[in-house]
């Protein structure tokens, strides 16, 4: 009985070790952006243009904000359709857009006291964005309704390469780390970085670049798993709940994630 037991541990063991997360192509669209931001369920995508113009575009209509005086765009958050946020990192300003992208709310953290030298942004809950204070090396709740810092967190010792997050997380990776943080600030996970560059986030999987190689952070999972697909220059790439998409600066490829 206990050889049986074994034997059944070990054949579990084994079916578990042979798992591999795969991505197998859907769909592929032509596309002309200069970075590619947001796509949701229902396939609006958010992108930008060589003229520094922000577009959300459906199936039957593309709208557009521009700010010429601001710039090119640094990053945007789409996680909140109805509270878009832009980053601007030349004039450090964050410029916040309801769903038809008319500006709703802008920050400018060059005239707010105490000043702050922001050099990632990312959504929060409720009137809060998650941003980056350089000069303090630390990661902040700002709430720009009330002009408070709801929390902070302990500052990092490395340079910060990406910021993501949704109403429970944010994933900050730094040249060092991959750090994880509950909205409470605080610090779920810690991850040695061995040389991501880029992350994506969605419904609880989080998506980490390699040079042209995709890792994931399922949800509720503690281990960073190789993504198998096929080889391509990954310039950006987006996941949205089980699907991920990669761009090459002409294609939109659309795969679907599954555990095989």
């Amino acid at each position: 009985m206990q050889k049986l037991f074994y034997i059944i541990f070990f054949l579990s063991f084994t079916c578990l070790a042979q798992e591999q997360i795969k991505a197998s192509i859907v769909d592929s669209t032509k596309l002309k952006a200069e970075s590619v931001f947001g796509i949701d369920t229902f396939g609006t995508l958010y992108y930008t243009t060589e003229d520094n113009s922000f577009h959300k575009r459906t199936k039957d209509t593309t709208i557009t904000y521009t700010n010429f005086q601001l710039g090119e765009i640094t990053s945007a958050n789409t996680f909140n359709p109805l509270k878009i946020n832009l980053f601007y990192q030349d004039f450090n300003t964050v410029v916040i857009l309801d769903n038809r992208l008319a500006e709703i709310y802008k920050i400018d953290f060059n005239i707010i006291q105490p000043y702050k030298n922001v050099s990632h942004v990312s959504t929060g809950f409720d009137n809060t964005i998650w941003v980056f204070n350089q000069d303090l090396q630390q990661l902040e709740l700002y709430d720009y309704k009330t002009n408070k810092v709801r929390l902070k967190t302990v500052p990092v010792q490395s340079s910060v390469i990406d910021l993501k997050s949704d109403y429970n997380n944010c994933y900050m990776l730094t040249e060092n780390y991959l750090y994880i943080y509950s909205y409470f600030g605080s610090l779920i996970a810690k991850y040695k970085n061995k040389g991501y560059d880029k992350l994506a986030f969605s419904k609880g999987h989080l998506v980490l670049k390699m040079e042209n190689q995709l890792y994931i952070l399922p949800k509720n999972a503690s281990d960073i798993e190789l993504v198998e697909h096929p080889k391509m220059l990954i310039n950006q790439f987006l996941v949205t709940n089980e699907t991920l998409y990669i761009y090459d600066d002409e294609t939109l490829r659309q795969y679907q994630l599954k555990i095989e």
